[in-house]
C-alpha cells in the first residue's frame, strides 16, 4: 500500500492491496515543529499518543472502556483525525485491529488493565502469527501504585502488576510500560516504530493518571518517524542471485509459489516481476492467496498438497525446481506433513534470507531485492505452464438444484463467485470456508483474507468489522460457519453502529464441521440458533440491516439480488441452511490427513 511512514500527512489509501507494508518506509518529510501551548489540552500524553496514531495512518481505534483507560479514551476522542469504535468485548476489538491492519497496514486497540488485556491477548497472538503491526494500548494502574505492595482490582489479587506484561512479552515484539511522563515520549515512539519495522504487534501500558497531564515533550507536534529500511548485504545478494540463477536456469520445468510472508517482506510486486521475467508457472500457498494476482497469465492456482486446486499439485510436485517465496510450512499447510516436495529441488526465499536446495543459506538479504535482482538473471522458461495448459480441464459446475431441493454448499459458492469484483473483499472464517473460498477466482483488485497460521475460530467477525472500517471502498463478503459465529457474534452490533454494508453468509450446518472431519464426537454438535432472529434482535431498529434465511437455490438467488440491489447500503445477513455432512471434498481429504498426523503414536524411548 502507498503509505509513506515518516511524513505527518500520512493518509493510507484503502486500496485493496491486501495490507502489503509501506513502499517507502524511510521517507522523511518536512519536520513539523508548530508549538502547542504548554498546559493546553493538546499538550498531554493522551493527545500525543492520539496524534502519533493518526500520523502512521490509523484513523479508527477499536476499544472497550474500563476504569483504567477512561481518561485516555477522552483524549483519543478529542483528536480530530481519530475515530473511536467501541466494541462489545476485547477479543473482538483485537480481531478488528487485526482486520484493519490487513487493509490499512497498521491497526490499534485500547483496553483496560488485566481483565481487558488478558481478554485481548488471544487476538494479539493471532496478529503476531500473521505478522500484522497492531498497537495494543492498555490503560494501566495509577503510577503511584507501582512498588507499593498494594492489591488492585481487575488483577489476580497479588501485589504484582507485571502479570499482564509477562503474558504480552511472548506475543508482541516490544513492550512499553509508561508510568512516568519523563520517558513516555520515547517509550511510545519506540513501541510504534518497532511495530512498523518488525510488522508485529506491540504492547503499550499507560498509567491511568498520566493521560491528561501536560508535559513539555508533548508541547510540539511529533517529529516524523525515521524508519531505517532493511538493507541487503550487497556481496551476499550478488552471490545468492548468481547461485539461484544457476540453480534455476539448468532446470527443465521450474515453478514458483507465493507464500504469506510476501506481505511482511513488501515483495508482492517483486514476485510478480520475477513471474513476468521467468515465464514460470505461478501458484500460491493457501495462506498466500490474495497476495498474488490471480489474473496473471501464468497463474495455476493454490498449491496445498493433496487438496490443491485442480492440476496445480501435479505441476508443482513434478517440477525439477521450485521457488517458494515467503512460505510457512506447518502441519495444516502441509496437509499433515504430506507434501511431495524434495529439499534439494527447493529455493526457499524468506524475508531476510535465501536457502538454495541442500546448499548454503544466504543471510542479510531482503526478499524484495533478491526477487528483483533474480528477475534480471533468469532465462525464460514456460515449460511448466505449458504442461499445465495441456492437462488442464476447465472447472465443472455443480449439479443444478432441482426446485425446492435443499441448497448445497458448492452451489452457494458458485453464486458467491459471481458476486466478486474489484470493489469487494472476501473474509474466510476458519473451517470449511477455508477450502471453499480457496476455490474462488479473485478478480483483479479483489481483497482476500483468512487466518491460517493461528486458525482461531470466531476471528472473522471482528476481522470483518475492522477490514470494512479500513477499506471503505470495498464491500466485504464474509463466509462464516455457525460454530465460529457463536464465539464472537456480538460485534455485528458494532458493524451496525458504524454503518457498514458487508454481506455475511452464515453457513448453518449444526456444528464444528472442520473438527468433525478431523475427529468426530458429541462435542462437535452445537445448540442451534435462529441466527437471523438473533441479528434482528441486535439490530433492534437502529441502523441499516437486512436479514434472510435461505433453504433453496431460488431463495439464495433472490437474497443476493436483494443484497446487491435494494439493500446494497445495508448490512446484509444471509443465513444459509446446509446439511451437516455437506462439506468440500478438500476438507474430507485434509481432515483425514491432519487426523493421522495428530494421532501419531509416541516414538519408542
Amino acid at each position: 500500500m502507498d503509505t509513506k511512514i515518516g511524513s505527518l500527512d500520512i493518509v493510507p489509501a484503502s486500496n485493496g492491496n491486501l495490507g502489503c507494508p509501506p513502499k517507502a518506509s524511510s521517507a522523511v518529510a518536512c519536520v513539523q515543529t508548530s508549538s502547542v501551548p504548554f498546559n493546553s489540552g493538546d499538550a498531554t500524553l493522551g493527545r500525543h499518543l492520539a496524534r502519533r496514531l493518526v500520523q502512521i495512518g490509523v484513523s479508527d481505534v477499536f476499544s472497550v472502556p474500563g476504569d483504567f483507560n477512561l481518561t485516555l479514551l477522552d483524549h483519543l476522542i478529542a483528536e480530530p483525525g481519530l475515530n473511536l469504535v467501541g466494541c462489545c468485548n476485547e477479543l473482538n476489538a483485537g480481531y478488528a485491529a487485526d482486520g484493519y491492519a490487513r487493509s490499512r497496514g497498521v491497526g490499534a486497540c485500547v483496553v483496560t488493565f488485566t481483565v481487558g488485556g488478558l481478554s485481548v491477548l488471544n487476538a494479539i497472538a493471532g496478529a503476531y502469527s500473521e505478522n500484522l503491526p497492531v498497537i495494543c494500548i492498555v490503560g494501566g494502574p495509577n503510577s503511584n501504585d507501582y512498588g507499593t505492595n498494594r492489591i488492585l482490582h481487575h488483577t489476580i489479587g497479588v501485589p504484582d502488576f507485571s502479570q499482564e506484561l509477562r503474558c504480552f512479552q511472548t506475543v508482541t515484539c516490544f513492550q512499553a510500560v509508561v508510568n512516568n511522563l519523563e520517558d513516555a515520549h520515547e517509550l511510545i515512539d519506540t513501541a510504534i516504530s518497532t511495530a512498523l519495522k518488525e510488522s508485529k504487534p506491540v504492547y503499550i501500558s499507560i498509567g491511568c493518571n498520566l493521560s491528561a497531564i501536560p508535559h513539555p515533550t508533548f508541547s510540539r507536534e511529533p517529529v516524523p518517524f525515521f524508519l531505517s529500511p532493511k538493507l541487503s548485504n550487497r556481496m551476499g545478494l550478488e552471490a545468492a542471485v548468481e547461485a539461484a540463477a544457476e540453480f534455476l536456469n539448468k532446470a527443465v520445468k521450474p515453478v514458483m509459489v507465493g507464500g504469506p510472508k510476501l506481505r511482511v517482506a513488501n515483495a508482492c510486486q517483486a514476485f510478480v516481476e520475477l513471474a513476468d521475467a521467468s515465464g514460470y508457472a505461478l501458484a500460491v500457498s493457501p495462506a498466500g492467496k490474495g497476495l498474488v494476482p490471480e489474473h496473471h497469465p501464468h497463474f495455476i492456482g493454490t498449491y496445498w498438497g493433496a487438496v490443491s486446486t485442480a492440476f496445480c499439485a501435479e505441476i508443482v510436485e513434478s517440477a525439477d525446481a521450485y521457488i517458494f517465496a515467503g512460505p510457512i510450512f506447518n502441519d495444516y499447510s502441509s496437509v499433515g506433513y504430506s507434501l511431495l516436495l524434495k529439499k534439494e529441488k527447493a529455493l526457499i526465499v524468506q524475508p531476510d534470507r535465501v536457502v538454495i536446495g541442500n546448499g548454503p543459506t544466504y543471510g542479510c538479504i531482503t526478499m524484495k531485492d533478491f526477487l528483483q535482482a533474480l528477475a534480471k538473471r533468469v532465462k525464460k522458461n514456460t515449460t511448466a505452464y505449458e504442461n499445465y495448459h495441456r492437462i488442464y480441464v476447465p472447472d465443472g459446475h455443480p449439479l443444478k438444484c432441482a426446485p425446492k431441493e435443499p441448497l448445497r454448499v458448492n452451489v452457494l459458492f458458485e453464486h458467491i463467485q459471481k458476486l466478486l469484483s474489484h470493489d469487494t473483499a472476501v473474509i474466510a472464517e476458519t473451517g470449511d470456508s477455508w477450502f471453499n473460498c480457496q476455490k474462488l477466482k479473485l478478480p483483479q483488485g479483489c481483497g482476500y483474507e483468512f487466518q491460517m497460521q493461528y486458525g482461531s475460530i470466531g476471528w472473522s467477525v471482528g476481522a470483518t468489522l475492522g477490514y470494512a472500517q479500513a477499506a471503505t471502498d470495498k464491500r466485504v463478503i464474509a463466509c462464516i460457519g455457525d460454530g465460529s459465529f457463536q464465539v464472537t457474534a456480538q460485534d455485528v452490533s458494532t458493524m451496525l453502529r458504524c454503518g457498514q454494508n458487508s454481506i455475511i453468509f452464515l453457513i448453518n450446518n449444526g456444528g464444528y464441521t472442520i473438527e468433525v472431519e478431523i475427529h468426530d464426537g458429541p462435542y462437535n454438535v452445537i445448540k442451534n440458533w435462529n441466527y437471523t432472529a438473533f441479528v434482528d434482535a441486535i439490530h433492534n431498529g437502529e441502523g441499516k440491516c437486512w436479514t434472510t434465511k435461505v433453504f433453496y437455490e431460488e431463495d439464495l438467488i433472490e437474497a443476493i439480488e436483494t443484497a446487491t440491489g435494494a439493500k446494497k447500503d445495508c448490512l446484509c445477513f444471509i443465513e444459509v441452511m446446509a446439511h451437516k455432512d455437506d462439506t468440500s471434498k478438500e476438507l474430507l481429504e485434509w481432515g483425514s490427513r491432519v487426523s493421522a498426523a495428530n494421532s501419531r503414536p509416541p516414538n519408542p524411548q
